[in-house]
């Protein structure tokens, strides 16, 4: 058991190592195109000069961070198939398709026109080096919707159906995975985020040259253009954040209860403004979980119902259950999923024997379009995934660390939204080399961007723990069956090699800033 655990453990870390190195680089690589491609059409549209050689500044910039951004991204899919087999096996008829679709459409899509981008001045006409420049932005935002699919099906499974002989999921509605309502925020509050980062990003080199009284034209006019669109991208963020809480509240109801570090759920429920939590030995309720907070009444009902008297489970509720609310007891849940397993193992034995009518009884309890297989699949299957857990405490994830995330990234997201508003309007009026102290801010901002984006998902992906795939499979169960040495090898390898890809990266980058955008 101790080896699987260190398997487990190491093969998570791993996992997390390559995402959080290569979520360093996407969201620069989405905002930064669409930014490349707004300045490019001024450039179309004006025909100045002024605007080419800002364009192309921006893009060096851009293509440092596209290069090994790719370069994580692949190594991370590849780890799918070495590092979680089982998982691979259970939902790659799902899980691949809108991986197979990023790969063949996306990703091409945007691998063929850099080029043009990049090796086209001059050498194409200038509507037609626009159209590559929007195209391969266009091209980077559909790789991550694509991607976004993916993760979104792990944290609400839709549009399938488990095949008994083949031990799989199946897909049954391309349409209902593709555009779930999980995926659909997913997609608008990462990619927004993301553009909101990249504007963050824009506001804070160019803030950089008016501090040192340099390319001050290059640096007001990428400010006029990149503070506007970073305004409005983090409202939308905003907005869309807003519409994942409510989203989560509904599917993924211990999450929510783990980022509020809420135990007695109740009605009206308050929304912990500020706060600082008790070690964890010493939390079992509400009234001993911290040592002080700063409440806002009824905020949680309302921002995850929409009504200012709705109940909200809190972790006490989940684990033990809540019969008033219709919340099933965690044991409850363990044993009905141990009766979906038992009913597998049944099936696979009765094959193999040749006992034909248990087969045949079996398949029709895990046929959807059979009354008795829609009783089965409601009651008991349902809770597939909670019949390999041993305690109904694994069903906690960490409370300290999604707490704080989700504090981190909502607090930021205000100030960024703050800052953007004053830089836009300080540049507007021409006064904005005079403030200094809005100067630093912005430069300040861009590390605490990647900070919050890196918060995010944290929240996203720590918050679904047990679950590999909500509700069907712990991580346990998804991991190959490899050593832990060999596992643990691997991560020490990855983290130096990562590690040295962003140091190159940023060396670079600062190359490239410091040297500014030189004479065309």
């Amino acid at each position: 058991m101790s080896d699987i655990l260190q398997t487990v453990d190491w093969s998570r870390a791993q996992f997390a190592l390559t995402a959080i190195y290569h979520w360093l680089f996407v969201p620069l690589t989405l905002g930064l195109g669409v930014i490349i491609a707004i300045m490019e059409s001024i450039y179309y549209r004006t025909g100045d000069d002024f605007w080419k050689r800002t364009t192309r500044f921006w893009m060096r910039l851009f293509g440092v961070n596209f290069a090994i951004g790719v370069a994580t991204g692949l190594i991370l899919e590849f780890e799918f198939g070495t590092n979680w087999s089982n998982y691979s096996h259970f939902v790659g008829d799902i899980f691949g398709a809108p991986l197979a679709i990023e790969g063949i459409m996306a990703f091409f899509l945007e691998s063929t026109f850099i080029a043009v981008m990049y090796f086209g001045w001059g050498k194409v006409s200038r509507g037609f080096h626009l159209t590559a420049t929007w195209l391969t932005a266009i091209g980077a935002n559909l790789s991550a919707w694509w991607i976004l699919v993916a993760n979104s099906w792990m944290q609400y499974p839709t549009g399938c159906t488990f095949n008994p002989e083949t031990v799989r999921n199946e897909m049954t509605s391309f349409w209902e995975v593709a555009f779930s309502p999980v995926a659909v925020n997913k997609f608008s509050h990462t990619v927004t985020s993301s553009f909101t980062l990249a504007a963050l990003f824009v506001v804070g080199v160019s803030a950089w040259y008016l501090l040192k009284r340099r390319e001050r034209q290059m640096a007001t006019r990428s400010i006029a253009v990149a503070s506007l669109f970073g305004l409005v991208a983090s409202l939308v963020t905003a907005y869309s954040g807003d519409r994942s809480g409510a989203i989560v509240a509904r599917l993924q109801p211990m999450k929510l209860a783990a980022m509020e570090a809420l135990y007695d759920g109740c009605e009206g429920a308050p929304l912990t403004a500020v706060g600082i939590l008790r070690p964890e030995s010493q939390r079992t309720s509400d009234d001993d979980a911290f040592y002080f907070k700063v409440d806002i009444p009824k905020m949680l009902s309302i921002m995850s119902f929409r009504d200012a008297e709705a109940y909200v489970a809190g972790i006490n509720d989940l684990l033990r259950g809540n019969p008033e609310q219709g919340i099933l007891p965690a044991e409850e849940k363990i044993a009905r999923g141990r009766v979906a397993i038992d009913e597998l193992a049944r099936f696979r034995d009765a094959r193999q024997s040749g006992d034909q009518e248990t087969v045949d009884q079996i398949t029709r309890k895990f046929d959807p379009s059979t009354p008795e297989g829609r009783e089965f699949l409601g009651e008991y299957f349902a809770y597939f995934g909670y019949g390999y857990l041993q305690s109904p405490e694994q069903l906690v994830p960490n409370i300290p660390l999604l707490f704080y995330s989700f504090r981190v990234m909502v607090d930021a997201g205000c100030l960024f939204i703050l800052m953007l508003a004053l830089v836009w309007w300080y540049n507007r009026r021409d006064k904005l080399a005079e403030k200094r102290w809005l100067l630093r801010l912005a430069i300040l901002c861009i590390p605490l961007a990647y900070l919050a984006s890196q918060a995010g998902w944290v929240v996203a992906e720590v918050g679904r723990q047990p679950w590999v795939i909500q509700d069907l499979m712990p991580v346990g169960v998804g991991v190959s069956k490899l050593p832990g040495e060999s596992v643990a090898t691997t991560f020490f390898i990855f983290l130096a090699l990562f590690t040295a890809l962003l140091i190159a990266e940023l060396s670079i980058l600062f190359r490239q800033i410091k040297a500014g955008p030189g004479k065309e």
